[in-house]
């Protein structure tokens, strides 16, 4: 899965907080594979999550777990537009 969020040029500092802030409980949940963040380095306000989970429930708790929310109600307002979510199944 990939998940794109773009912060406000105003809460770049805010939105890399709650968002650095996902990757040591996220880690730790059952079924979580990989879960990196990265930054643009051209576009600062532009944020990358790279994820991999084991099934699709597990990605789907995930979505669901207290953090995630906890960050989510934190983030309102302080985004450019809605998280752009892709996912993918691997092929080869």
């Amino acid at each position: 899965m990939i998940a794109h969020i773009r912060a406000r040029p105003e809460h770049v500092a805010t939105v890399r907080e709650v968002l650095t802030g996902y990757v040591v409980p996220t880690r730790a949940e059952a079924g979580c594979f990989v879960y990196d963040l990265f930054q643009d380095c051209g576009d600062p306000a532009h944020f990358t999550f790279v994820e991999e989970w084991a099934d699709a429930a597990a990605l789907d708790t995930h979505s669901k777990s207290a953090h995630i929310a906890a960050g989510r109600a934190r983030l309102n307002g302080l985004t450019a537009a809605p998280t752009e979510v892709i996912r993918y199944v691997r092929l080869a």
